[in-house]
C-alpha cells in the first residue's frame, strides 16, 4: 500500500467519489478500442432499448428512452433517429397498443452490442489483469450489486412518483 492510499474505512469511504469522478473522465477509447467514439453514444441508447426489450412482451419508446437518459424528449428522439439512420434501430408499431411506436435493435444493433459487450470485457480484462481471480470476481459481483442498487431506488421513486401523481 502506498501513502497515498487510504488507510481507514472513512478514508476509503470518502475516496470513492473521487474515484467515480475519475472514472468518467476516464474513457474507453484509452484502451485498444475498435468501436468508434459515434457508436459509443449510439451504445447508450442501444443498451436501453436491449436492456428493456430482452424479456418478451416489454417494449420502449423514444420517451423511454428519455427518462432513463436523463435528457429532454427533443435529445432523446435525435439520438434515436441517429441509431436509425445508422440501422442499429427500427421504429415498429406496438404489439400492445397500435396506436404507440416503439424501438428495436435491428441484426446491426445487435451485432454492434454484442461487439461492444466484448470490448466492454476485454477492457475490464485488461484493466485488472495483475488482480487476483477472486478480487477480479469480487469486483463484478459487487458493481452489478451496485448498479442492481441504483435501478432498485430508480424504480423505487419512480413508483413514488405515480402514486404521487
Amino acid at each position: 500500500m502506498t501513502t497515498s492510499e487510504p488507510r481507514t474505512a472513512d478514508e476509503l469511504l470518502d475516496a470513492v467519489g473521487s474515484a467515480f469522478s475519475k472514472l468518467r473522465r476516464t474513457s474507453l477509447l484509452e484502451v485498444e478500442n475498435p468501436i468508434s467514439a459515434k457508436d459509443l453514444s449510439r451504445t447508450l441508447v442501444l443498451n436501453i432499448v436491449l436492456e428493456h426489450t430482452q424479456d418478451s412482451g416489454k417494449e420502449i419508446t423514444v420517451g423511454a428512452v428519455a427518462e432513463f437518459l436523463a435528457v429532454d424528449p427533443s435529445v432523446a428522439s435525435r439520438m434515436v433517429t441517429d441509431n436509425i439512420k445508422a440501422g442499429y434501430l427500427i421504429r415498429a408499431a406496438s404489439q400492445q397498443d397500435g396506436r404507440r411506436t416503439v424501438l428495436q435493435l435491428s441484426p446491426e444493433g445487435a451485432e454492434l452490442m454484442a461487439r461492444f459487450r466484448r470490448h466492454q470485457r476485454s477492457a475490464f480484462e485488461y484493466i485488472t489483469a495483475d488482480w487476483s481471480d477472486h478480487d477480479r470476481l469480487e469486483f463484478a459481483r459487487l458493481m452489478l450489486k451496485y448498479v442492481g442498487s441504483l435501478a432498485h431506488l430508480r424504480n423505487r421513486g419512480l413508483a413514488e412518483d405515480v402514486k404521487g401523481s
